[in-house]
Order: C-alpha cells, then sequence, then structure tokens
C-alpha cells in the first residue's frame, strides 16, 4: 500500500502573516513592559492636585 501524506499544506503566505502577527504582539508586550506601563484611560484624568500640567499659574 502506498503512503499516503496530505498533498494540501499550509501556504507560505499564512506561515509568514502568522511569524509576523506573533512577532508584533511580542514586541507590543515588550514596549509595554519597558515603558512602565502608564498608557489607558487613568493618563488622561488630571492629577487630584488640580494644577494641570504645562500650565503656569500668575
Amino acid at each position: 500500500m502506498p503512503d499516503r501524506r496530505s498533498t494540501t499544506s499550509t501556504p507560505r503566505w499564512v506561515k509568514v502573516s502568522g511569524i509576523i502577527a506573533i512577532v508584533l504582539v511580542l514586541l507590543f508586550v515588550i514596549m509595554m513592559f519597558i515603558g512602565g506601563g502608564k498608557h489607558g484611560p487613568g493618563r488622561h484624568i488630571p492629577s487630584s492636585s488640580g494644577i494641570e500640567q504645562g500650565v503656569k499659574q500668575p
């Protein structure tokens, strides 16, 4: 009996796209750890001191 292997395989573009997606996700996670994770909605809320940053008081 002849050896029956699957003649269909995953196309190369699918494999390359998957590898690129994994690399991008890993880079994003690494940048979040290096950057201190100061991203998100809390970054846009004014501080509790009542003085906005970058605005000089007379």
